[in-house]
């Protein structure tokens, strides 16, 4: 969850009173937010780096307070005390408007072709005639902050950029380039530089180097031109210092660059409402042209209203409460969403503001009544269906095998769902396409890169960790792998396997065909072709050839066992013969 740090007494001012922390706490809780810690800036520097780092720094208090990850609209202070006081009942809700601009003439933002090899998406807007306090203004990019981490992805879907607008003159151009071609003053820097420069400066940058992966790799940068070609940003990296914005800043551009346009529009609407009322017309945003490069036209921000309509039946079942349509509406009205009763069989209309963008079902507004009426109001009740619990039955057998496993000797290991192509496919000899891995599309490490299709891999990570141990080493794994499965809705299915290995001076095949045999005691498979279990040699490119059986059982392969090969030992790291045991155990249920 997004912690959004405020000062106590300029949200207490906002509010209209005072509370106690205590009393705070309880409308955090209240509200759906989480009152988590009261600091100040002089505590967190003295916690961080020292009581003498701490010397100067501000006794302010600072409340700092959980926020739901997909509400956007309270990442501020001026979302927090809005939706606050709407709670508590003190003001309504405010319309937002889009207006057309005096003269005529909206600020245009053309996009040019180039950006779709980078960052195809732009949305922009204008606040006219805004006035910035100190307090107001450091909100303003901590709110474009909180959001760059949050729904931006960190910058990766959407960047935002705010301009002077009285410094620049329109119509602008949002377009990409050579980074050698682009050239300028960067925000809070003396000099000019060129991309590939910056890109450089920045890499020591404890803030914006996290940024730079997106865009280094590509042949060209994204960069947003005005009409005398002074650049406004290098998105997603640096704003220009030129329309750089200030306390004395009037008029504001902001643009949004984005890969994901829905996401753009929800960030602009959200700077836009935040710090609209802080116009000479409060709660008006004027409104920017963006033309695409196939000459389509949008009008942004679009500051969407929409309507849902339910009945009190369905809020009651889903709550399970019992209260009039007219009382649903006035819980809804509380937490933003504008309702009121309609027509006749409790219908209620509930309008959708252009701050909700987390409501997307009829299911969020059901939680939101929930909200409001108050979770500690509920009664508890005995659930009107009787169903009797029993445990997953695989969970039943992988729990019982365990057990009786570990007490064969063997010491069970807990290995990583995720890993790389190398550990199930070239370090086991075979080929990645053979082995009907999921992989993960944008993976953050070389460590998981897949989803395994085998415990063996895990294991003799394991081994190599531990083979200072005393010898034998004998470890084993009841878990899920993952395999392609395009009958499945889903692309892919689980599937629980026995894994177990034997590491020391000698292979000790006896040792894990006992295994095999002990666990097919248990779970009463008597050997036999037709309705037993049996084993007979196969081929496997892990395994040592002629060292390799494959298991049988109820007339299908369930896995194999056998003396594993020695360039596998040696791509593990180990340096000891190993033998080990993979089998399916689902067909038991």
């Amino acid at each position: 969850m997004p912690t959004v740090s405020v000062k106590r007494d300029l949200l207490f001012q906002a509010l209209g009173r005072e509370y106690t922390d205590e009393e705070f706490d309880e409308l955090c809780f209240e509200f759906g937010l989480e009152l988590d810690e009261i600091t100040s800036e002089k505590d967190i520097i003295s916690k961080e780096q020292g009581d003498v780092k701490a010397e100067g720094a501000s006794d302010v208090i600072l409340y700092k307070i959980d926020v739901p990850a997909n509400r956007y609209d309270l990442l501020c202070l001026e979302g927090l005390v809005r939706g606050l006081q709407v709670f508590k009942e003190r003001t309504e809700a405010p319309r937002y408007k889009r207006v057309n601009p005096v003269d005529g003439e909206p600020q245009r933002l053309i996009i040019t072709e180039e950006t779709a090899r980078v960052r195809p998406h732009a949305v922009a807007a204008v606040l006219r005639n805004i006035t910035f306090t100190k307090d107001r203004y450091e909100s303003f990019i901590e709110l474009q902050e909180k959001l760059h981490q949050n729904v931006c992805r960190k910058r990766t879907l959407v960047a935002i950029g705010t301009h002077d607008l009285d410094t620049i003159s329109g119509p602008f151009t949002f377009t990409a380039k050579p980074p050698a071609d682009i050239k300028f003053k960067p925000l809070n820097q003396s000099k000019e530089y060129t991309a590939p420069e910056l890109m450089n400066l920045y890499k020591t940058d404890s803030h914006l180097r996290h940024f730079l992966h997106i865009i280094e790799d590509k042949p060209v940068y994204p960069v947003i031109y005005d009409s005398n070609g002074i650049v406004l940003s290098m998105p997603p990296i640096i704003n220009g210092n030129h329309s750089k914005i200030s306390l004395n800043t009037k008029n504001v551009f902001i643009e949004c660059t984005a890969t994901d346009v829905t996401k753009a529009k929800i960030v602009l609407d959200m700077v836009v409402t935040m710090f609209s009322e802080y116009c000479d017309k409060p709660f008006t945003v004027e409104a920017a042209e963006v033309v695409y490069p196939d000459g389509k036209t949008c009008i942004y921000p679009e500051l969407p209203y929409r309507k849902e309509t339910l009945t009190s039946d369905f809020v009651n079942k889903k709550v399970g409460f019992n209260e009039t349509p007219e009382s649903i509406a006035k819980l809804l009205t509380r937490m933003y969403l504008k309702s009121e009763v309609t027509g006749e069989g409790g219908e209620i209309e509930v309008e959708i503001p252009p701050t909700r963008s987390d409501i997307i079902h009829a299911c969020d507004i059901v939680e939101d009544a929930a909200m409001a009426y108050g979770f500690n109001n509920l009664k508890r009740t005995i659930p009107r269906t009787y169903t009797v619990a029993n445990q997953f039955p695989l969970n039943k057998l992988t729990e019982l095998l365990r057990q009786d496993v570990a007490a064969a000797g063997f010491t069970e290991a807990l290995t990583f769902a995720l890993c790389s192509q190398e550990d199930i496919a070239e370090k086991l000899n075979k080929d990645i396409s053979s082995t009907k891995a999921a992989h993960i599309a944008n993976p953050k490490t070389a460590e998981f890169q897949v989803a395994r299709t085998t415990l063996l891999a895990g294991l003799l990570k394991t081994v190599a960790a531990n083979r200072k141990m005393p010898l034998p080493l004998k470890l084993f794994e009841i878990s899920d792998v993952v395999l392609k499965d395009e009958t499945r809705d889903v692309g892919a299915r689980n599937n629980r396997r026995l894994c177990a290995v034997y590491y020391n001076k000698s292979p000790g095949f006896e040792v894990i065909h006992g295994l095999l045999d002990r666990t097919m005691q248990l779970l009463d498979v008597k050997p036999g072709r037709e309705k037993g279990y049996y084993i007979q040699a196969g081929e496997d490119s892990t395994f040592f050839s002629g060292r390799c059986a494959e298991v049988f059982a109820h007339g299908q392969s369930i896995g194999r066992l056998g003396v594993l090969h020695p360039d596998v030992i040696n791509k593990f790291e180990l340096t000891m013969p190993c033998s080990a045991l993979d089998i399916d155990i689902e067909p038991f249920l």
